[in-house]
């Protein structure tokens, strides 16, 4: 098996936070989400692992940097979810590619979906399932019949899915691309074929409220916060319902904090009150982003 993890998008949604790191690298449970997929990619057996990255580059470069026998793909110019694949080609060998979005959190079976690819012999293979906020893609007959069309049954794409070498070859090489474009004509040739992975753990972060929400989701079962054994907390700080503590992360005296995500390296001054916040770190200066108010 063979896998691109795509990650070189800027995540406008998560502004102001993927101004300064990139979504790919945003810390769940403490732990980088790029290092989850690359670590999913390769327990289900992926020989060769293309990262493409271009928004805060050096960043995704670095966090590589522990992954040996990753490859770096680093584009000076945004080029599209095809664009990327096209570019990726020539360092892939001649069989399917496994291919995920870089700002998931999902349990899917990535060895399921790619063997249903291979025997189902489509040339394009979608992990689907139903998810009603997200359900734009019409199936019909075995097929993906279009795209933001009421077309049959309406599921939605997980962001993960499996592709032929000669589909990629057929993206124009060298410029920016996306690759939905090329699916809507593929859809009307009857190539793209799909594999259902309801019940699957999934779960977008595209705004800071998703992201919290998330956290709350998996504290659930972690006793309510997680605290990295190097964080300096307090003895006379709050820790209330459920939160996250990164490395380094200071909290000081008599801070009260409550549905939170405290990044590594970040400070909460004496006395804060904080719910519902992401708390991160700017340029080498403590500052407090707030979230607004979660949806």
């Amino acid at each position: 098996m063979q896998a691109i993890i795509l990650a070189a998008g800027y995540g406008v949604r998560l502004r102001p936070y993927t101004d300064f790191r990139p979504k790919p690298l945003l810390p769940i449970l403490n732990q980088p989400l790029l290092h989850r997929l690359l670590g999913q990619a390769r327990d289900c057996g992926c020989r060769i692992v293309v990262v493409n990255c271009h928004h805060l580059a050096e960043q995704v470069e670095a966090a590589l940097a522990s992954w040996p026998g990753v490859l770096v793909q680093r584009e000076p110019v945004i080029l599209g979810t095809g664009g990327s694949l096209r570019l990726a080609l020539d360092r892939l060998e001649n069989d399917p590619v496994l291919v995920m979005n870089g700002d998931l959190y999902h349990g899917i079976d990535l060895e399921y979906v790619y063997h249903q690819h291979l025997l189902s012999k489509n040339r394009v293979t979608l992990a689907l399932h139903d998810h009603p906020r997200f359900n734009n893609v019409g199936i019909e007959g075995g097929l993906v019949r279009s795209f933001d069309a009421p077309t049959g049954e309406q599921l939605a794409f997980t962001g993960i899915q499996v592709v032929d070498p000669e589909v990629i070859e057929r993206i124009p090489a060298g410029r920016f691309y996306h690759i939905i474009d090329l699916y809507r004509e593929l859809a009307r040739e009857g190539w793209i074929g799909f594999c259902r992975v309801d019940g699957a753990r999934w779960r977008d972060i595209g705004t800071p409220a998703d992201y919290l929400d998330l956290h709350r989701e998996l504290l659930a079962k972690k006793s309510g916060w997680l605290i990295d054994p190097s964080a300096r907390v307090s003895g006379d700080a709050v820790l209330a319902e459920w939160g996250c503590i990164g490395a380094d992360a200071v909290i000081g005296p008599g801070a009260r904090l409550c549905r939170s995500v405290v990044w590594d390296g970040a400070v909460v001054v004496a006395g804060s009150v904080l719910a519902d916040r992401i708390v991160t770190v700017v340029t080498g200066q403590p500052e407090l982003l707030r979230t607004g108010e979660r949806g």
